[in-house]
């Protein structure tokens, strides 16, 4: 063939020239190959596709075309990848958005179906054996490098407080214990098996109690993990727990449910663990002075030893009530009594009063009493013990205190516990406070006295509900002259003797007694007095505070005939100390509510609805 023939012909495919330039494709087109390879090369770069408005347009219409099907199928492939691995993956969401109650029915119907098919013994194990805590394990692998796995194989265990995905073939879990947080990935490269792998990370949800063997290791983003090769749900959770990012706020059911608050909310658990500190140092500090713990009975015949009403219960054997104590004082003086020279005990009373911010009906106390001692010496224990522990906690004698509690950050109390501490004197100061002349303490038993503190309460407009006694008219004064004034520990001191019952007169100050109250953040912390040791004495007070009681007043003691008979065999010259437990951890962890500080404070009974309503809340 002729290249004149030709070359009209190669004006239709010169076009696709870059494209097609093999002789097989010329020889489809009609054209010999070695006419091909005879003719130059550059001949077909002569033509291009501008030269060629239609073939350029359809070529265009291909590279959409091909285009937008490459897109496509992406987005396909894409989709199909997510769908994947969200129904391999925890569904952690769609739990969390399920009703709490029908949340408990699914997971109750889940065990049961495990059980049936696996054993109660598989899903509620004896023992899991755990090598090493999870303090031990954060203090021992912390120095592990990003991406370093230690050959060590481990057994650790805790509560799973978050889990997420990543593929189908990697699982994140947050472990947690004794304050501790530790990692779990669980990669299925390193599981013991797949099938495994699959069904124990379907199975877990958050609040579980799970063992795990694995190896120690960091990963890439620096996060002190587990990499384990089996995983041992301990203990199923059945109820849903309380969003990680907002935690358990609800004060009611915080109370409530304390387990919940200690499992949410760190900072709670170690409030207790201060109050357990506080409790050993003041035990360690006792003992150091040579003094010996004991108990006594919890359930009195007579309910005496401090002013309050008491809990009454009933002895079947015996036919007759019995008291509930509200306080230890007279049994330990009896103990003194009999030769222990030095004793104390830490223990519950029982008082039948209101509950509010700073009183429980049930609270922990330490009283000691310390033979051929005064309050003066006490005077000094007090002020080491307090100043010391402080230092001991906070490596300082200040501490801040939010009297309206940690969410109004901007009311804050310095509290000083520097020794020595302030000293009020009672009447004295009461009068300079009042502006007026007290009668004198020696006739504070008279009607007289009585109505001289009922007008001056009238006057200074000071309230006291009946019965409006002496005892507590002068209280209800000095809560409002004085107390206001002890933000730092101030001892108030020398009260009447028509208020302390138990306490020995002053030895120089006529109608007084060698008594002090220690005042802290404007709250009474301890109380003190050099002991009354005369039997006939003590007989006339337990007489007085029968007529109040026969008053009206029900926090007056009754008279107690076996502890006068004790007396009658002589009680050396003691001193004795008592400090509230609850209070003073109040101000050490910066409570202002003494709900804060006991694991499970009083609450008032709750109906079945609200109690469903509160545990629906609680899981917002």
């Amino acid at each position: 063939m002729k290249l004149q023939y030709i070359k009209p012909l190669l004006g239709f495919i010169a076009p696709k020239a870059s494209f097609f330039r093999t002789s097989k494709t010329c020889i489809c087109a009609g054209i010999p190959s070695y006419v091909f390879n005879n003719i130059n090369s550059t001949y077909f770069h002569s033509f291009s596709l501008k030269n060629n408005p239609l073939l350029s347009k359809k070529n265009n219409e291909l590279k959409r075309r091909l285009k937008q099907e490459a897109k496509q199928k992406e987005k396909e492939e894409k989709e199909a990848t997510k769908q994947q691995q969200k129904q391999s993956a925890p569904k952690q969401e769609e739990d969390e958005n399920i009703d709490p109650n029908e949340y408990h029915k699914l997971r109750i119907a889940q065990i049961n179906s495990l059980k049936a098919s696996e054993g109660e013994s598989n899903v509620y194990p004896h023992k899991f054996n755990v090598s090493i805590s999870l303090s031990e394990f954060v203090e021992k692998y912390s120095y592990l490098a990003n991406e370093q796995v230690n050959d060590d194989v481990v057994r650790i265990a805790g509560r799973v407080y978050s889990k997420r995905a990543m593929g189908q073939k990697l699982r994140f879990y947050d472990l947690r214990g004794e304050s501790q947080k530790v990692q779990v990935m669980s990669n299925a490269n390193f599981y013991k098996n797949q099938d495994d792998f699959v069904k124990i990370n379907e199975r877990i949800k958050l609040g579980d109690i799970v063992g795990v063997v694995g190896q120690p290791c960091r990963t890439k983003a620096g996060e002190l993990s587990i990499r384990p090769s089996e995983i041992i749900i301990l203990a199923p959770c059945l109820h849903q727990m309380p969003h990680m990012h907002y935690g358990l706020k609800d004060k009611e059911t915080r109370y409530r449910q304390r387990y919940l608050d200690l499992m949410m909310n760190d900072w709670v658990k170690q409030k207790f663990i201060t109050k357990t500190r506080i409790i050993k140092y003041l035990r360690t500090f006792l003992d150091n002075l040579g003094f010996l713990e004991v108990e006594t009975p919890l359930m009195n015949m007579i309910p005496g030893g401090a002013s309050a009403k008491p809990f009454v219960t009933y002895h079947n054997d015996l036919d007759m009530n019995l008291f509930m104590r509200i306080a230890p004082e007279l049994y330990l003086k009896m103990l003194v009594v009999g030769g222990f020279d030095r004793v104390y005990e830490i223990g519950r009373n029982f008082r039948n009063e209101g509950i509010d911010m700073t009183h429980n009906p049930e609270f922990t106390m330490c009283e000691f009493y310390m033979a051929y001692a005064d309050y003066n010496d006490l005077i000094e224990i007090t002020e080491k013990f307090l100043s010391g522990l402080v230092m001991h906690l906070f490596g300082t004698h200040k501490i801040k205190f939010h009297p309206d509690g940690a969410e109004n950050p901007d009311n804050v109390w310095e509290i000083d516990f520097t020794p020595p501490f302030r000293r009020f004197s009672m009447i004295k100061d009461l009068e300079k406070e009042c502006g007026v002349k007290l009668p004198s303490p020696t006739t504070y038993h008279t009607e007289e006295a009585r109505k001289f503190f009922d007008d001056l309460c009238v006057k200074l407009d000071v309230d006291c509900s009946p019965p409006r006694t002496v005892s507590r008219l002068l209280d209800k004064l000095v809560g409002h002259f004085l107390e206001s004034k002890c933000l730092n520990p101030t001892f108030i001191c020398d009260h009447p003797q028509i208020m302390s019952p138990l306490a020995k007169y002053h030895r120089s100050e006529p109608g007084l007694t060698e008594r002090f109250e220690l005042f802290c953040g404007y709250r009474e912390l301890c109380n003190s007095y050099t002991e009354l040791n005369d039997p006939l004495v003590q007989r006339e007070r337990f007489d007085d505070q029968a007529k109040d009681k026969a008053a009206g007043d029900d926090e007056a003691q009754a008279v107690d005939e076996n502890f006068c008979t004790a007396l009658e065999y002589g009680l050396p010259p003691t001193g004795g100390w008592g400090i509230g437990i609850d209070r003073l951890t109040m101000f050490l962890t910066d409570s202002n509510n003494i709900k804060e500080v006991l694991l499970f404070p009083a609450m008032k009974p709750v109906k079945d609805e609200e109690t469903k309503e509160t545990q629906a809340e609680s899981k917002v």
